[in-house]
Formats: structure tokens, C-alpha cells, sequence
């Protein structure tokens, strides 16, 4: 027979396990509960709460989460939150963004972009890092720092911990130790990787008609430069000479390559870039090409020869291979060597040919703008 001790035992452990189960149900809903409103945080148009959003998806953005670094809530919870405020065009953003996730990354805080900034290179490339909300960016209390173009010791110890970086950085000293990551960073979507290849595999050798084995991106940048560099900064931009030499660097040490020429001045190249050898390409048949295409084909070459800019720079550095650029043009006393290091703008492997600057001691008083 059951005693009475023994009734009222059993009793007891039936309510304890009623209770323990009551709390781990009560447990696990919260976390759903709670799980349901980070993923909601991550989708400004799709939250269900009222909270200022920190950061939502746009499409283009590859959905990767990242386990380490939760996205943040809202703005008075966004310490140790980085971003960088875009300027520039295709080139300077590329580099601000590098710049960005190399400096976060080595002061151990979470890199954001801002809207215009993804605008910019989403369409482009499978960027991965999270894009800040305006309101967010509105609301929050940015310490602003001017960075110089080239890495210096005080920037691998920044304390502070809500920052928001600015100015034109583009120096492989950022983030050449993360090339493998800005790489894939940069990975162009596929349809701009097909198409730059389609039109790579349709070129033939000039006199056998053979497929080519190598492609030599050429990037020919006049535009505005044909302006800043004489009258402001006292340089000049890549001439036909130039371009000449480094050709005839690359023919030297490739059998029967390729030149893919792009430019912002395609009708300029079309006249002083000597075509007699029949290796020399124009893309777009002569038409002004769009930054995005023109892009996709010089990664997609082997080799580069680039002038000067941001978008010369980063079309070589993601092709990978041999690169020749233009050396020393400015002259010694220009105020552009105070924000640019050559040293630190151009890998050490890379080859420079310098400039013809001739034509800056010509007529200086017209030139640098006395007149």
C-alpha cells in the first residue's frame, strides 16, 4: 500500500518537473521570440518594431552572415561601429572601402558602408560588408578622421570607438596584407565577368589569326585630368610616348600579346596611340565605354599598362600580373607630393617608366594658371 509520505513525495516531484518545464518553454520562446527580431533588424522595410533600424539589405548585397559580429541594434548600441564617408567616383570608393575594412579589421571593430557608397559598387562587385541605415547614420555622434594615403602607425591604434573615416585613401600599405579577402571583395557578378571574356575570346593575333594567350589591359585616363594635372598639380597625364614604351615593354617579354585599350578619351587614342602592328584593340570601337564595362575588361586581362588614378590602380591590382605605370609626373616642387607617395601608391614589383615633362616647362606662366 501507498503511505501517506510516499503520496505526498510523488507529489512534489510532479510539481517540480511542472515547473522545470514551464521555465525552459518560457526560455526557448524568448529566444525565438528575440531571434525573430534580429533577423527583422537586418530588413529595414520588413522590422516589426519601431526602433531606429541600424542596418537593412539591398539588393545586390550577398546575405552572409557574419557569426562573430551580430548587426547592432539601435543607434545608442552602435559602439565599436566604423564606416566611411564616399566621395569620389568608381576608383576613390574602391579605396575607401578597402581602407575601411583593413582598418577596422586591425583596430577590432565592425566596418559599415553607407548607402551611396553600396549604390556605387554593388552593381559592380559581391561586396559583403553591411550597409548603415540614414537614420542611423543621422542620429549617431561620428568622430571624423581625415586619413592621409598611405598607412602610418597611429591608425593601427584608434581608439575610438564610433568613426567615421574621410578623405581620397588608395595605397595598397591599407591592405595588401589582405589581398586574398579585398580580391574576393571585388569579385565582379558574373554576367560583367562573362561578358568582359565573351569579348576577350572573340579578338584573333593580327597575322595568324590564332587565339591569343596574353591580354594586356590598357587604361588611358584624360577627362578632367587634362585640366587639374597641368594647372593645379603640375604634372601631366600618360602622352603617346608613354604609351609606346610601355607596348613595347610587354612585346618584349610576351610572345604576340593583345593591348585592350579603355579610356575616358577614346577619340584621343584612336589618333597618338600607334597601331601599326595590329596588336592594339579599342574597346567599344572608339565609343566612350562605361566605367563598369571598361573595368570588367582590364581585370579580366592578364597583364596592365595604367597612367595614373584610382581606376588604373585597382584595374591592376585586381588582374593581377605585370603592371607598367607612369613614374614622376609632376614636377619635384608639387604641392601633389604632400598627399601622394609614389612609394605607396604603386606596388614595388610594379614598373615605372617616367613622364615626358617637357611640356610643363614650356609655358609655366599660362600652365600653373599665373596668366
Amino acid at each position: 500500500m501507498w503511505t501517506l509520505g510516499r503520496r505526498r513525495h510523488l507529489c512534489l516531484t510532479f510539481l517540480l518537473v511542472c515547473v522545470l518545464a514551464s521555465v525552459t518553454f518560457l526560455h526557448i520562446y524568448r529566444d525565438v521570440f528575440h531571434s525573430v527580431l534580429d533577423v527583422s533588424v537586418l530588413f529595414a522595410g520588413r522590422h516589426l518594431v519601431a526602433a531606429p533600424v541600424a542596418i537593412f539589405c539591398l539588393s545586390g548585397t550577398p546575405g552572409r552572415p557574419n557569426a562573430s559580429s551580430p548587426p547592432p541594434g539601435p543607434a545608442a548600441s552602435l559602439s565599436g561601429t566604423w564606416t566611411v564617408s564616399p566621395d569620389g567616383r568608381l576608383g576613390n570608393q574602391m579605396g575607401q572601402y578597402a581602407t575601411l575594412l583593413a582598418l577596422a579589421q586591425l583596430n577590432g571593430r565592425q566596418a559599415f558602408i553607407l548607402p551611396a557608397m553600396h549604390a556605387v559598387l554593388a552593381p559592380l562587385f559581391r561586396i559583403t560588408l553591411p550597409v548603415l541605415a540614414p537614420e542611423v547614420d543621422g542620429l549617431t555622434p561620428w568622430r571624423k578622421l581625415d586619413l592621409h594615403d598611405w598607412m602610418s602607425e597611429e591608425y593601427s591604434h584608434l581608439e575610438h570607438p564610433v568613426l567615421k573615416l574621410t578623405g581620397f585613401p588608395c595605397s595598397w600599405t591599407f591592405f595588401h596584407h589582405l589581398r586574398d579577402q579585398i580580391r574576393r571583395e571585388f569579385t565582379l557578378h558574373d554576367h560583367l565577368r562573362e561578358k568582359a571574356q565573351g569579348f576577350l575570346r572573340q579578338l584573333r593575333l593580327p597575322r595568324t589569326g590564332g587565339l591569343p594567350r596574353t591580354f594586356v589591359g590598357v587604361h588611358v585616363r584624360r577627362g578632367d585630368y587634362l585640366e587639374v594635372m597641368p594647372n593645379h598639380w603640375k604634372g601631366v597625364v600618360g602622352d603617346g610616348a608613354y604609351l609606346q614604351q610601355a607596348m613595347d615593354w610587354f612585346r618584349a617579354r610576351h610572345e604576340a600579346p593583345i593591348f585592350v585599350v579603355t579610356s575616358n578619351g577614346m577619340a584621343w587614342c584612336r589618333e597618338n596611340i600607334n597601331t601599326s602592328q595590329g596588336d592594339v584593340i579599342f574597346a567599344g570601337d572608339g565609343q566612350e565605354g562605361s566605367p563598369g564595362r571598361d573595368f570588367a575588361l582590364l581585370t579580366q586581362c592578364n597583364h596592365t599598362v595604367m597612367t595614373i588614378g584610382t581606376f588604373g590602380f585597382w584595374a591592376a591590382y585586381l588582374a593581377g600580373g605585370d603592371t607598367v605605370y607612369l613614374a614622376n609626373f609632376t614636377l619635384p616642387d608639387s604641392h601633389f607630393l604632400k598627399i601622394f607617395k609614389p612609394e605607396a601608391a604603386f606596388l614595388p614589383e610594379w614598373v615605372g617608366i617616367n613622364a615626358d615633362l617637357s611640356p610643363l616647362q614650356k609655358s609655366p606662366r599660362s600652365l600653373f594658371g599665373i596668366d
